[in-house]
C-alpha cells in the first residue's frame, strides 16, 4: 500500500486554476495532490543579446521555492547570494520544455518570462512546476493575440511531466516526497501531448534499474501524462 492509499499507477488528484492572479494574463495554480505551484507567464519586447535582430523570440524560466514551502524554513536566494544547483537545473528544465512546443519565429524579438514558484512542497515540484508552466504561457500567448500583439499563435502542442520510480520493488506512479525519499529510482518524465519525448532524467538512488523497469517506468508514466495533458486543456476550457 502507497502511503495515501493510490495504487502503482494511480495519480494524485491534480487540479490546475487559471487566472489564480489578477495583474497577470498568464497564471496558474497547479496542485499534484499536496505540492502547490504558482506559475505566471509575462511577455516583454526584447531578447537576449545572442538573439539581438534574427527575428526571433526566446523562452526562459525561473524556479524558486518559498520560504514556508517545506517542514523548515527554506531561505530565499537572495540571501545565500545565488540559487543553488538544484534551483538552477529545475529552471533550466522548464525553459527547455517550453521552447520545445513554442515556434521562436511567431513570437517576433519577444522574451516570455515564466516564473514557478513553489507554495508547498511534497514531492514532484519540477514536473508540476513544468505542466503549470505550460498552461500560464498558453494563457499569456491568448491574451497577446486577443490584443493583437501577436498574429499568429507560437504554441505548436502542449507539454507536460510526471514522476514514476521504483519503491520497494514496484514502479510506482507520480510520487509524493516520502515515496521519493526511500525510492530505488527517482525517474522524471517530460512529454507533449503528440507523444514525443522531451527529457528524461532517471537515477539508480540505490539498485541499478532494469531495461525491464526502464520500459515499465515510461510506460506508466505515458499513461499519466494523459491524464495531466487532458487537465492542461480543462484549464483552458478547451
Amino acid at each position: 500500500m502507497r502511503p495515501d492509499g493510490r495504487s502503482v499507477d494511480q495519480l494524485r488528484s491534480i487540479s490546475i486554476t487559471p487566472n489564480f492572479l489578477d495583474a497577470s494574463p498568464g497564471n496558474a495554480l497547479v496542485a499534484f495532490g499536496q505540492t502547490k505551484v504558482l506559475c505566471t507567464a509575462v511577455l516583454e519586447d526584447g531578447v537576449p543579446p545572442f538573439l539581438s535582430n534574427r527575428g526571433r523570440g526566446w523562452v526562459t524560466a525561473e524556479y524558486d521555492m518559498l520560504p514556508a514551502s517545506t517542514v523548515t524554513r527554506k531561505a530565499r536566494s537572495w540571501r545565500r547570494g545565488k540559487a543553488d544547483g538544484r534551483t538552477l537545473e529545475i529552471q533550466r528544465l522548464i525553459g527547455r520544455a517550453l521552447r520545445t512546443v513554442v515556434d521562436p519565429g511567431t513570437l517576433g524579438e519577444r522574451t516570455i518570462w515564466v516564473d514557478c514558484d513553489v507554495l508547498q512542497a511534497d514531492g514532484g515540484t519540477r514536473t508540476a512546476s513544468v505542466t503549470g508552466a505550460w498552461v500560464a504561457l498558453a494563457l499569456c500567448l491568448r491574451d497577446a493575440r486577443e490584443n493583437e500583439v501577436l498574429s499568429g499563435d507560437p504554441i505548436r502542442a502542449q507539454v507536460g511531466a510526471v514522476s514514476v520510480g521504483v519503491v520497494g520493488g514496484r514502479v510506482c506512479l507520480d510520487l509524493c516526497y516520502e515515496e521519493d525519499a526511500r525510492a530505488d529510482t527517482d525517474l522524471n518524465l517530460v512529454m507533449t501531448d503528440r507523444g514525443g519525448i522531451v527529457e528524461v532524467q532517471g537515477t539508480a538512488e540505490g539498485e541499478p534499474f532494469s531495461d525491464g523497469e526502464l520500459g515499465e517506468m515510461l510506460t506508466i508514466g505515458r499513461a499519466g501524462l494523459e491524464t495531466i495533458f487532458d487537465a492542461q486543456r480543462a484549464a483552458l476550457g478547451a
